[in-house]
């Protein structure tokens, strides 16, 4: 794996973990669609982060990368929705199934843009720093 594209896929788990402890502190706080909110988001968009790197990382791989991006996907949406409570596990573990079965389909259509993977990057930054923005707020 290339170090950059990997230190990117590493740094990207270490934002959602740092997330997600931020969140557990003050769960009871939130509500319940923000909750579903939250996971549908961050699973989602861990899905197409790590889809769309792991494509440009391994061009030829498309079956496992589709089924590793839809594992990581299903995994952060629900382990963010079972915070809250069996509905919100249940949108996080769909979104994320969604998402993760997309994400090399996009990510093999961009032919390994610099700038795309940018742009997914600062999407997912910008919808962590939003779902910590509510946190607050709620």
């Amino acid at each position: 794996m290339n170090g950059s594209l990997f230190l990117l896929f590493i740094g990207n788990f270490v934002i959602a973990s740092l997330l997600y402890f931020y969140l557990y502190r003050g769960r009871k706080l939130i509500g319940f669609q923000l909750g579903m909110n939250i996971a549908i988001i961050i699973g989602g968009m861990m899905a197409i982060v790590s889809g769309v790197l792991l494509i440009i990382q391994f061009p030829f791989h498309f079956t496992e990368v589709t089924i590793a991006s839809t594992l990581i996907g299903i995994m952060i949406g629900a382990i963010f929705g079972a915070m809250f409570d069996y509905q919100t596990f249940l949108s996080g573990f769909a979104n994320g199934l969604m998402m993760g079965i997309m994400a090399p389909m996009i990510g093999a259509v961009v032919d390994s843009s610099v700038r795309y993977v940018l742009l997914v990057e600062l999407l997912y930054i910008a919808s962590v720093i939003l779902v910590a923005i509510s946190r607050k707020r709620s």
